[in-house]
């Protein structure tokens, strides 16, 4: 029985375990829906409240029917929770699920609890999720052993591989059972899974460059036979093999570039025998054409996508080159964001139109920024405080012009009126400088 938490009269939840481990037996999560009023209540208002060892969390509202009845749907929202745990652990422990997966969704809904809309024995569910997350963890920690082990296996039986053809590569003169046990060597290095990549590009280096050597040694030894053409033709079929396996591929700058290098090889491997030469061509050539055809078509749909955002900043262009920052500059840098906006949305156009569409577009933001600077530069408040403090030295020595006249004093006033006139005069320069900004 839950112990009851006397501040709310309502049953406390279980407390979670200090430590769980896998090899524990599961902690049982009791379900909601038979028995929500346990876990949580509905106060006069609707809203819905979670027992929890911190006291009281609000949930949620609950205004569609009685407070029973909206216990009893975020009970089964808790309940929900709970049988996605208990279908993480019961594949976890089966081994049918993925550690991983089970470890990342154990850990998401754990870290949700905190603020999950259900009401139910939250304690208990985040114990069986801690429960979850050590078996995932230690599974992971297993695989991970497991995947080391079978690596280094891997490695060391490609490094014999790689080893066994540098040694036919540079010593066998027994040229149809040292082809066949490359090639069974090949097969079986294709069987070979779980190396990492760049050491499984070392040791193919190793392997495919002594396979070379081999090659060329015996294409020697059958040309002194008479018999370089059928060495050739081997060569063919093994460009035709790697053509065709690469004819799906939809790294296409590679692929195209590989396609180069095979032709460069193929015309290096000489002419096989008349009666498959031709064969052999067409079927290289089919391998080719079936890949740049794939190619084509998704060129051709992309340049067909660019071409149509072209045509939509075309026609954002002809309203962004409307604007006109000198008759409205708040109205025309509204306009220029929102055209800016939907710029970025259309996304890529054509390369060859990269440098047109954007230098119109730069025009009319260069002309809106001219505008605004110009408008600054007016409005500078140290050139108009300079023209005030001009104008007020005018104002005062008129003044003392004024009073000197009135006085008598024509000589007095005679000199204030020259101060006067010489400040007026840099007064209207100030000034003709804010307008000529």
């Amino acid at each position: 029985m839950a112990q009851e938490n006397t501040s709310t009269g309502t049953p406390a939840p279980h407390p979670v375990p200090h430590a769980l481990h896998a090899g524990h037996a599961a902690p049982p999560v009791p379900p909601a829906e038979p028995t929500p009023s346990t876990w949580g209540r509905i106060d006069d208002e609707g809203t819905v409240y979670v027992v929890t060892a911190e006291g009281e969390r609000a949930v949620g509202i609950w205004q569609a029917g009685s407070p029973d009845e909206g216990l009893v749907h975020y009970a089964r929202r808790f309940d929900d929770l709970r049988t996605e745990v208990e279908l993480l652990e019961t594949r976890l422990i089966s081994g049918a699920g993925d550690p991983k997966h089970a470890l990342s969704s154990a850990t998401q809904i754990r870290d949700g609890l905190a603020e999950a809309a259900v009401v139910g024995d939250l304690a208990a569910l985040a114990a069986r999720l801690e429960y979850v997350i050590g078996h995932a963890e230690k599974a992971l920690a297993s695989a991970k052993a497991e995947r080391e082990e079978a690596r280094a296996a891997a490695v060391a039986r490609k490094q014999a591989l790689a080893e066994e053809a540098e040694k036919i590569a540079a010593d066998s003169t027994q040229w149809k059972a040292a082809g066949d046990r490359l090639r069974a060597i090949l097969d079986e290095w294709k069987t070979v899974k779980g190396v990492d990549r760049k050491t499984d590009d070392e040791l193919w280096k190793r392997f495919s460059k002594a396979r070379e050597a081999f090659n060329r040694r015996r294409g020697s030894h059958f040309a002194e036979l008479d018999k370089q053409r059928a060495s050739a033709k081997q060569r063919k079929e093994e460009l035709i093999a790697e053509a065709e396996a690469i004819s799906e591929s939809e790294d296409w700058g590679e692929t195209a570039g590989r396609y180069k290098d095979l032709m460069t090889e193929w015309k290096a491997a000489g002419r096989a025998p008349k009666d498959s030469d031709e064969a052999l061509w067409q079927r290289f050539r089919a391998a080719q054409d079936k890949f740049f055809a794939r190619r084509s078509a998704v060129f051709s749909e992309r340049d067909a996508e660019f071409g149509a955002n072209a045509a939509r900043k075309e026609e954002l262009l002809v309203e962004a080159e409307k604007i006109d920052p000198a008759a409205n500059l708040e109205a025309a840098k509204s306009a220029l964001r929102r055209i800016q906006e939907q710029w970025d949305e259309i996304g890529k156009v054509p390369r060859e139109r990269i440098r047109e569409l954007d230098g119109r577009l730069k025009a009319v933001q260069d002309a809106v920024k001219s505008a605004e600077d110009s408008r600054w530069r007016k409005t500078d408040p140290e050139a108009q405080a300079r023209a005030a403090q001009f104008r007020e030295r005018v104002e005062q020595f008129e003044s003392q012009a004024a009073k000197a006249r009135a006085a008598g004093d024509e000589r007095r006033a005679k000199k204030a009126d020259e101060q006067a006139a010489q400040w007026r005069e840099w007064l209207q320069a100030a000034e003709a400088a804010v307008a000529d900004r």
